[in-house]
């Protein structure tokens, strides 16, 4: 199945997310925090929860949230970007399931002068070529 593909069937949808973090490469970042939004889709296929209504058969949304919340509350990363690549692995490497996954992490108190509601990454990170084999 080819990447672009990947992106177009079922997913499980995690949307604003909110966390205070330590992340950042200034020293204020990491010694006084912020708030980081976070966005996850996690491409997989639910046919089969959605036929049996078995939660067991899908993985919960809670499961996904606790991956993100332990990233975004654990040990500070200098980059949004290592942010989210802990988030995506960790996810990839925690569930078979997922094919797939999005991340979007949104710094929303910037040091920048004009307005905005954020700024941030997006990774997407593919079972096929982001994950080693174990």
């Amino acid at each position: 199945m080819a990447e672009g593909e990947m992106l177009k069937g079922d997913k499980l949808i995690l949307r604003g997310l909110k966390f205070h973090g330590f992340h950042g490469v200034k020293e204020e970042e990491q010694k006084l925090g912020q708030k980081f939004l976070v966005d996850v889709d996690a491409w997989m296929d639910l046919r089969k929860p959605g036929q049996s209504d078995k939660l067991s058969d899908t993985i919960s949304y809670t499961e996904i949230y606790r991956i993100v919340k332990e990233v975004l509350e654990g040990p500070p990363q200098n980059l949004l970007e290592s942010v989210a690549q802990l988030v995506a692995s960790n996810t990839l490497k925690k569930y078979a399931q997922i094919s797939s996954v999005r991340v979007k992490v949104g710094k929303p108190h910037v040091a920048v002068h004009g307005s905005l509601d954020y700024l941030g990454v997006e990774i997407i990170r593919y079972r096929s070529t982001d994950v080693l084999p174990s």
